[in-house]
């Protein structure tokens, strides 16, 4: 059984649209399964990043690609990360130094000739942004010989824009931006990419928060989680091999309620199911509830269920009391 677990950015979902809070999540989804495919916004969470085992860290572009057909995931193992910060201070020597350390990670920091800018802006209530000199970015590692790559480097946003997120809530303002410089990135390299930002915090912030934002309030420096994902992230291939995964051995595409993009697209495309779960709403309002194209759960608990029933082969009406009758189709025209 083969799961893809998407959690898109930027859209204000109550869970796993803030700061990794839908590890939880992701580590029950795993227990379900063989192999569960995800993408960083699911799990990053600054200094925490809980993915199950047999999680499979993929890039949203990658992600895409992979369910269209175009790419093949090659089963994750240890990797050679490169982690690109504007400047290698001892915030950032640390942190993989740290992951080194404790993780085991294979890691090297490359100082980057011009500075990677990202711009956090919000449209039409949903993040977005503005990447500046990520084409030298692309350039200049290209010369250096790397798996995965991590970024490290800050975001700019407007104090009064992040405060009011932290104190009143809504949609996590600076994800989506992330979410567009990995793209663009990945896209360029073809190789896994995740971003961390540095320089976060508000000065002088020391309020209690939500717990799903509490993470970042306490963190330092936000490279770790991405280390812990990229040092499993899976390799990309045009062609498929004995242990690696095609868009044909996915089995079922778990997503939150309201968004519908290139993944939903693309199982729709293939006829790969897809279970929506109410009780995880986004801004977004693109099909109605009930809409035939999907499964609609509740929760993750009931998905859960779901995904168990579909793994051992029996129909999730035969657990369900009352049965009904069985259906006699005609014979007659």
């Amino acid at each position: 059984m083969n799961i893809v677990l998407v959690i898109p950015t930027g859209i204000g979902c109550e869970i796993g649209g803030h700061a990794g809070d839908a590890n939880p999540v992701a580590k029950l989804m795993g227990a379900c399964c063989d192999n569960l495919i995800l993408h960083p916004n699911v799990v990053n969470a600054s200094d925490v990043n809980e993915m199950p085992e047999n999680s499979w860290y993929v890039e949203g572009s990658c992600l895409n690609r992979f369910l269209r057909g175009e790419i093949y995931l090659e089963r994750p193992r240890l990797n050679k990360i490169l982690i690109a910060v504007n400047k290698a201070d001892w915030q950032s020597i640390n942190a993989v130094s740290g992951a080194r350390a404790t993780i085991g990670s294979n890691a090297e920091i490359v100082e980057l000739e011009k500075p990677l800018r990202l711009i956090a802006q919000m449209k039409d209530g949903l993040a977005s942004g503005e990447v500046i000199n990520w084409e030298p970015l692309v350039e200049q590692v290209k010369q250096y010989e790397f798996d995965a790559l991590g970024i490290a480097t800050p975001i700019t946003i407007d104090e009064a824009t992040l405060r009011k997120y932290f104190e009143v809530g809504g949609v996590n303002p600076v994800g989506g931006v992330e979410a567009v410089a990995s793209k663009l990135i990945s896209s360029a390299l073809n190789k896994p990419v995740a971003h961390g930002p540095v320089d976060y915090a508000i000065p002088g912030f020391y309020e209690v928060v939500d717990p799903r934002k509490a993470i970042e309030i306490v963190t330092l420096n936000f490279i770790h989680c991405l280390l812990k994902g990229l040092n499993k992230a899976p390799r990309l291939s045009h062609t498929k091999k004995s242990e690696s995964l095609g868009a044909e051995d996915v089995h079922v595409l778990i997503s939150p309620m309201g968004c519908l993009g290139e993944p939903h697209e693309a199982c729709l495309e293939r006829g790969i199911p897809i279970v929506v779960v109410r009780e995880n709403k986004s801004v977004l309002h693109e099909y109605q509830d009930g809409d035939e194209r999907f499964i609609f759960v509740e929760n993750y608990i009931e998905a859960a269920g779901l995904i168990m029933a579909m793994k051992a082969g029996i129909h999730p009406a035969s657990v369900r009391r009352p049965l009904g009758a069985t259906t006699v189709l005609s014979g007659r025209d």
